[in-house]
């Protein structure tokens, strides 16, 4: 990750996500060449959606479980089965170190979860929105115990910072401080391309290269779904 974003080159090999006051955190390397090359699909997996490594250690944040633990059992299956085809990368990023007390677990384990039926719906926009791509999290402030789905859902307001300077993520629920006052061709070009109606470009961690490989459909339930968000004001 650089200034103008991520680095084709390295995908999933591992950065600097967040160096702050409560901690500095690296994503490791998740090619086959990282820690996970030797992990079996059941330890891969819970380590997705649970935040536990096989030894049973916490992954601490940024890692997004509280979206990650609603990840239907079939995509999930397809993210392992993803991440074994990528080429192998040598890149190793150090440790996180954390200066914030974390919990035992991010919550009890998951036993199974299905996604809602496929289609241009705000049920299947939720879905994508708030567990696969998790946006919701990204837009709304974080607490000590994570995003604050249930008084601020969407309101942005959360903090990244990275070579590209400090950002913060804007409002997207359904109301004129958020996203109302565009059009679906608008939020489209800045979910999928990063450029504001002005023209003018978005800067990261907003990863529109990859939101911009959704399907048609998808983006649209996506839109969908964010316009029913409540409004809330600010950001």
């Amino acid at each position: 990750m650089g200034p103008e974003g991520f680095d084709p080159a390295r995908e999933l090999a591992g950065r600097l996500v967040e160096d702050g006051p409560a901690f500095t955190a690296h994503a490791p390397n998740i090619t086959p060449a990282g820690p996970v090359g030797g992990w079996s699909d059941a330890e891969l997996a819970r380590a997705i959606r649970e935040g536990l490594r096989p030894d049973g250690s916490l992954i601490g944040p940024p890692m997004p479980f509280a979206a990650y633990r609603g990840i239907s059992d079939d995509d999930l299956a397809a993210i392992v089965a993803f991440l074994r085809t990528l080429p192998a990368v040598e890149h190793s990023e150090p440790a996180s170190s954390y200066r914030i007390p974390l919990p035992p677990a991010w919550g009890p384990p998951v036993t199974q979860v299905t996604a809602p039926p496929q289609g241009v719906s705000a049920e299947y926009g939720g879905y994508i929105a708030l567990s696969l791509a998790h946006c919701m999290e990204c837009h709304s402030p974080m607490t000590e115990t994570g995003p604050d789905y249930a008084n601020a859902l969407g309101q942005g307001g959360f903090v990244f910072h990275g070579p590209w300077g400090e950002v913060t993520a804007p409002n997207i629920t359904g109301g004129p401080d958020g996203i109302g006052g565009y059009d679906d061709a608008a939020l489209a070009a800045m979910i999928t391309e990063g450029i504001r109606p002005d023209g003018s470009p978005m800067r990261p961690p907003m990863p529109y290269g990859f939101l911009a490989q959704m399907t048609p459909q998808d983006l649209q339930a996506v839109m969908l779904y964010l316009r029913g968000v409540p409004p809330l004001p600010g950001n």
